[in-house]
């Protein structure tokens, strides 16, 4: 039958096996696998109703995630090919929930609301789940401005919101350290008669540990079942956010009082909490507590994973203890535990770090030769370590054998090429010969592989900017947001930072101003670049007054900065 084969019988089969969705999927498969026919948009639209139909929404996501990667079909040409087979294949508007979904998951954020746009025109509604997964997208990307526009575009259309709906607001108040304002969603869900979950206040407890406010978390821990009418009691994810937050402080024995608190509540530790608490102890220099944990956690039949191990190799290192780190990989070896490529980076970086580079490239091009792993990471540390200590002939020997191995440089490669040549001042110059932007060279390479991100652009902005090349460095800036790039803290930060230290104390001002009706937030380091700068060169009104908006618009003040010179004024 394979002459005669077109995609509308393909369509057809698909849709006559819709009750069994594994042996429709089996056929599309199969016959895509034909060297004289392939797929096309009909019936990899028809598979999707049929697998959308049956919930088995992987597949469905995966084939059309492949339509828009890799046959660079765009969202609205899926939307119209699954809206021309909706009929054929008795489908359900759930599709079009799931193409959302698919455009957010593969990073398509414009298309997955071009979809839900064009739906609503042609009278065609995505259900609250579509609305949920896109504001939970523009979350997760730190749009927190667009998060809100899209937000209240949804109310205005007449959704009705659901508990994810709260979760994603009081998710989004936490990110912009807003606190009571999250608890006051928290009180507008119940007064809506939606019962909050666990979700909720582990959103809240989140907020609250990285604003430093450890007294309102562990009081939100306390109260949960009071506030949600004895509804949600606290779980393994409530507690284990409580002990991360306060390893991270250094707060190890704190920490330990909590997990105790955890286990009277009965509920039991997890791999997780004992992951975190070593990592505690051993970043606050106790490794004898560290290595008791995990003879405790072997106790309770619980088996120390390659997170674990990489976490005291990793601070062992740090301490300079090489022959201890590797005594504890043979030790993960003879438990059968696989080393991974966070692993063999931490050796790379630990033996560099420590004087060993001549090892670390031989062990590294020993795993290399037996095939242990296959991408650029250990690569990077390795290139990165050359550049910190100025040898960037050797980090570009490094990126070409690269190449001749086979491995394809990615993002962190070229960025931290981008870090060395900008630290030396060497934008302009050349490696090879003296006309060449190295740095931007590198940056075109980067677009026609379609690999640039924020922190690229920042890197190059900061050269610049120690350059002194002021037009290249705003240009830049400008550049990310014409690209899709999202211009982040650290953007405006290096811009603010530059602009204070060329004396352009207003327009630094000027600058955070467009940050915040941005939706951005400034943090601490915007706030004790400005109060620091200001304080040397305005008045003391014009640093109380700065201080002040900032504070109204949600800053949260360095402590040190705030106790050193703007109490002094006060």
């Amino acid at each position: 039958m394979t002459p005669s084969l077109t995609n509308s019988l393909v369509s057809r089969v698909v849709c006559e096996f819709r009750k069994s969705p594994k042996l429709a999927l089996e056929f599309y498969n199969w016959v895509g696998e034909s060297k004289s026919f392939s797929n096309t948009l009909e019936s990899s639209c028809a598979i999707v109703h049929v697998m959308t139909d049956s919930r088995r929404f992987d597949d469905a996501l995966s084939i059309m995630g492949n339509l828009m990667r890799a046959n660079n079909m765009s969202p609205l040409e899926v939307l119209q090919g699954l809206v021309d087979s909706y009929e054929l294949c008795e489908s359900t508007p759930a599709v079009f929930d799931a193409l959302v979904r698919a455009c957010t998951q593969i990073g398509a954020t414009e298309g997955a609301y071009e979809v839900i746009k064009k739906l609503r025109v042609n009278g065609c509604w995505v259900s609250i789940h579509a609305w949920n997964n896109f504001l939970s997208h523009l979350v997760q990307l730190n749009d927190i401005g667009r998060f809100w526009e899209v937000y209240k575009e949804m109310v205005s259309c007449g959704y009705v919101e659901n508990v994810n709906t709260f979760n994603l607001v009081i998710y989004a108040l936490c990110k912009e350290c807003k606190l009571v304002e999250a608890v006051s969603a928290y009180y507008r869900l119940l007064k809506s008669g939606i019962w909050p979950n666990v979700v909720s206040f582990n959103m809240m407890i989140d907020g609250a540990c990285r604003m430093g406010d450890l007294e309102l978390s562990l009081k939100l821990v306390r109260k949960m079942g009071v506030m949600s009418r004895v509804s949600v009691f606290p779980n393994s994810v409530t507690y284990n956010c409580i002990i991360n937050w306060l390893c991270k402080i250094g707060k190890v024995t704190f920490a330990e009082e909590v997990r105790k608190d955890m286990i009277k509540a009965g509920i039991e530790c997890n791999i997780r909490t004992y992951a975190t608490l070593i990592d505690g102890y051993a970043r606050s220099g106790s490794l004898e507590e560290a290595l008791r944990l995990c003879d405790e956690m072997v106790e309770r039949g619980l088996m120390p994973n390659t997170v674990i191990y990489n976490s005291i190799i990793h601070w062992l290192y740090t301490e300079g203890d090489v022959e201890g780190a590797s005594s504890l990989l043979l030790d993960m070896i003879d438990k059968r535990m696989s080393p991974d490529q966070f692993t063999y980076s931490i050796l790379t970086k630990g033996l560099c770090r420590n004087g060993y580079v001549k090892q670390a490239l031989e062990f590294y091009n020993n795993v290399l030769e037996k095939r242990l792993i296959e991408d650029a990471f250990s690569y990077n540390i390795l290139i990165n370590h050359l550049c910190r200590k100025g040898n960037l002939t050797g980090a570009k020997q490094l990126l070409c054998s690269m190449f001749v191995l086979g491995l394809i440089p990615d993002l962190v490669t070229y960025g931290t090429l981008i870090d060395g040549y900008c630290k030396e001042g060497n934008i302009e110059s050349a490696v090879q010969e003296a006309s060449v932007d190295v740095a931007k060279c590198l940056l075109d390479a980067l677009q026609k592989m379609k690999l640039r991100d924020v922190i690229t652009y920042n890197t190059l902005i900061n050269g610049y900017c120690i350059s002194g090349k002021f037009t290249e460095a705003f240009a830049l800036f400008s550049e990310m947001r014409n690209v899709g790039i999202l211009v982040n803290k650290a953007s405006y930060n290096i811009l603010i930072n530059f602009l204070c230290k060329s004396g352009c104390y207003q327009e630094a001002r000027e600058l955070m101003k467009i940050m915040i009706l941005r939706g951005m937030a400034p943090d601490a380091i915007t706030y004790t670049t400005l109060i620091t700068n200001f304080s040397k060169n305005c008045s003391p009104e014009e640093v109380i007054d700065l201080h002040d908006y900032m504070v109204l618009k949600g800053v949260i003040p360095d402590r040190q900065t705030y106790k050193a010179i703007v109490k002094p004024l006060l």
